[in-house]
């Protein structure tokens, strides 16, 4: 187990699938650890997920979440 384990994640963006992948994407090529979250998910296998609605979340961990607050807003990318 390491120290993440336990560490909450926080929402920094929702958006479009491609928009949340782009987000998690820069947060990444900044050094910070970001994961996807759809609520609205239907159905998922290891090559397709469907999905309705469109509502994905990235997630930080909360150390993070200041830091990934300054870039997506220098990058005008908040909601």
């Amino acid at each position: 187990m390491n120290r993440d384990d336990k560490i909450p994640l926080v929402e920094v963006f929702s958006g479009t699938p491609w928009e949340a992948e782009l987000v998690k994407g820069l947060l990444e090529s900044s050094g910070i650890q970001a994961a996807l979250k759809n609520d609205d998910m239907v159905n998922f296998t290891s090559s397709t997920s469907f999905s309705f609605g469109g509502g994905m979340k990235v997630l930080v961990f909360t150390y993070d979440f200041e830091a990934a607050i300054e870039i997506l807003a220098t990058r005008g990318d908040t909601e």
